[in-house]
């Protein structure tokens, strides 16, 4: 196969040996009703209500969206307005813990008997990717073309991340058991389990555990940032490409992040909704660094505390990577069914991060760099002009916003963030 681009990534998986740990229940919780692509949930408790861990607290009859429930037990203090990262604002629950943790009578484990039932108990517990894209699961485990293959995402390629890793090799009997009940009941033949080679330990365990199951198989593959990108991730897996304007499904696969899968199986055995998180917390500003279960809706500010972070010295705190992650505006923020990673930085490393730039020097790094073969110079010209049609043609809209052609430019140039505004451009003049 031809190969991709990329770039080499230090890794600093300092976190990898660091046995996951459960976070001290928090004094509150702020549970937004939008975790997920599509519609947000309309809240179905009040200020004053009495609430259970794993109770239903927000829903809708909107086909992209998945329910949320209450990751503890106490009382609704607040339902109000709550800004997200994105700018956009939707209603939040805030609940006061009782410490009791009394748990909902209706969290029962489902009954699946067909596909029906199965992808029906999916939604129903609430499960979003969590590989970030944060898509509802029940939506991608029912595409309308014929699929024959389950591929689960388990690169974790992002620096310090390493959440995904823990999962594989302390519980790799949920990831194993998750795919061949999603293999079961999608009536799916095959599964490839695609691992970067620096986790030589999961790629062994996971070996060994699948060796009685001829349809799965592990694929060890080459240590190159954005290797957990859904394209890239297939293409070197199965050898198969995703076309501009078509989703994996189109060429016959499934997507899975390995900790969905691995949720899957505590669901169908437990009945308990997706209410916690596995969260890496690590930076050059964090004492203590570790692998952390997380109440959703809980501050950051506790995560922070608990992987004893020097608040003075920490200048940029990031929900997820390095690479991809998104800046954290307020440490009262709370943990989303997203967030596979805390992250907080010194003053010296932001300033790494983000140098002052100058012309493109036209060195064509950004295009050797770009793992869908784009061009990054051709890009932002055509964009400076508005020029549409030329944005089409350069198939802008593949753009993953990985952000290699950033990190390699010499220059310094937001690459990606143009590629990205010419990107909306596109997408917007298709919708007039």
């Amino acid at each position: 196969m031809r190969k991709l681009g990329g770039i080499k990534l230090s890794h600093h998986k300092q976190s990898e040996n660091c046995q996951s740990v459960s976070l001290p229940l928090p004094e509150k919780v702020r549970i937004p009703m939008s975790m997920h692509i599509g519609a947000p949930c309309s809240p179905l408790v009040k200020k004053g209500d009495t609430v259970m861990v794993g109770q239903k607290i927000g829903d809708t009859d909107a086909f992209m969206s998945a329910p949320i429930h209450s990751s503890v037990s106490g009382k609704v203090t607040a339902v109000a307005d709550y800004r997200m990262s994105n700018g956009r604002t939707c209603k939040m629950v805030e609940i006061q813990t009782d410490g009791a943790q009394a748990v909902c009578p209706e969290v029962q484990p489902p009954v699946v008997t067909d596909k029906e039932s199965f992808l029906s108990a999916i939604r129903e517990s609430g499960l979003t990717g969590m590989g970030g894209a944060s898509f509802p699961a029940h939506v991608k485990l029912s595409p309308k073309q014929k699929v024959d293959t389950l591929c689960i995402n388990a690169a974790e390629c992002e620096p310090y991340i390493t959440s995904d890793y823990r999962q594989m090799v302390e519980a790799p009997d949920e990831v194993v058991d998750g795919i061949l009940k999603t293999m079961k009941w999608l009536g799916l033949p095959r599964c490839v389990i695609g691992i970067e080679s620096n986790k030589p330990e999961a790629i062994r365990i996971l070996t060994e555990k699948t060796a009685a199951h001829p349809g799965i198989t592990v694929a060890a593959l080459p240590c190159t940032y954005p290797q957990g990108a859904e394209k890239v991730l297939i293409y070197n897996t199965l050898g198969r490409i995703v076309m501009e304007g078509q989703l994996p499904a189109d060429q016959g696969v499934i997507v899975m992040n390995v900790s969905s899968v691995a949720f899957v199986s505590r669901y169908l055995k437990t009945g308990m909704p997706m209410i916690t998180r596995m969260v890496t917390v690590d930076g050059d500003a964090i004492g203590s660094r570790c692998n952390v279960i997380v109440p959703i809706g809980t501050p950051v500010q506790k995560v922070l505390e608990f992987g004893q972070c020097d608040m003075e010295k920490a200048k940029k705190l990031l929900y997820g990577g390095p690479m991809m992650g998104v800046s954290i505006g307020d440490t009262e923020d709370p943990v989303l069914k997203a967030n596979n990673a805390i992250l907080a930085f010194s003053e010296a490393f932001a300033k790494k991060g983000a140098p002052k730039s100058s012309a493109c020097i036209h060195c064509g790094r950004c295009i050797s760099a770009c793992p869908l073969n784009l061009m990054p110079p051709d890009i932002c010209r055509a964009y400076a002009k508005k020029d549409t049609d030329a944005l089409g043609q350069l198939k802008v809209t593949l753009c993953m916003n990985c952000g290699c052609c950033t990190y390699v430019c010499p220059a310094k140039r937001p690459v990606a963030e143009t590629n990205q505004f010419a990107k909306a451009l596109v997408m917007a003049s298709a919708r007039k």
